[in-house]
């Protein structure tokens, strides 16, 4: 069974609109001062922890717990974030192609898999490893591999990792001894060596593999 990891934010969710409505009613729910939302909205731009929110609360004086505001974040966020369905469609349709399908993801066990069950992502992956699984991030080889284990797969069979990000996902994915496929957008480091495709969409990722097992 050929074997596809995917990035979560950025490739198969949008994080972005997902944060930016998940934050606005976080705010507002506990009043916060402009001050404190342009200080959090800042702080989670490129991921959340709990303790993001333990600094927030210290800062800032509020009365609420660290876990609480935590908790409400990711119910927000599972709530707030989407997949659209065409995307969704065709990890269905890789299923059916005897795929394996993993999800490797820097952020917090708890929210992504929030996120993968609030947009319907969940049934269709097989494993998923998050960086709070072992507090190591991507391009960390050690999270590719535990993505494969968690998939009941090993790397030593090889598959395909697809991201958005060039260090993080692609640079990691090479590593791992995966072949890639870039989401274009961010700018590409020097020196990294170039995935063996680049798309536009995630869908046009899907196609690609698709097309290897047809």
């Amino acid at each position: 069974m050929p074997l596809a990891l995917f990035d979560l934010d950025g490739t198969l969710a949008d994080r972005q609109t997902a944060l930016s409505d998940a934050l606005t009613c976080l705010c507002r729910s506990h009043a916060l001062s402009p001050e404190a939302e342009q200080w959090l909205r800042a702080a989670l731009a490129d991921r959340a922890t709990a303790g993001d929110f333990a600094r927030l609360r210290e800062f800032f004086g509020l009365q609420v717990s660290t876990a609480d505001l935590w908790q409400e974040y990711v119910d927000l966020m599972a709530a707030a974030v989407t997949c659209r369905s065409e995307v969704l469609e065709g990890l269905a349709r890789l299923r059916a192609a005897a795929w394996t399908i993993g999800v490797i993801t820097n952020g917090a066990g708890d929210i992504q898999r929030a996120k993968l069950a609030g947009t319907g992502l969940a049934p269709l992956v097989d494993g998923v490893a998050a960086s709070g699984d072992l507090e190591i991030r991507k391009p960390d080889v050690r999270l590719f591999e535990l993505a494969v284990v968690r998939c009941g797969v090993s790397l030593a069979d090889g598959g395909w990792m697809v991201g958005d990000n060039p260090t993080g996902d692609i640079g990691g994915g090479q590593r791992a001894g995966l072949r890639t496929i870039w989401l274009r957008g961010r700018p590409w480091p020097d020196g990294l060596p170039a995935a063996h495709h680049v798309v536009d969409d995630v869908t046009d990722a899907i196609t690609i593999l698709l097309n290897e097992t047809e």
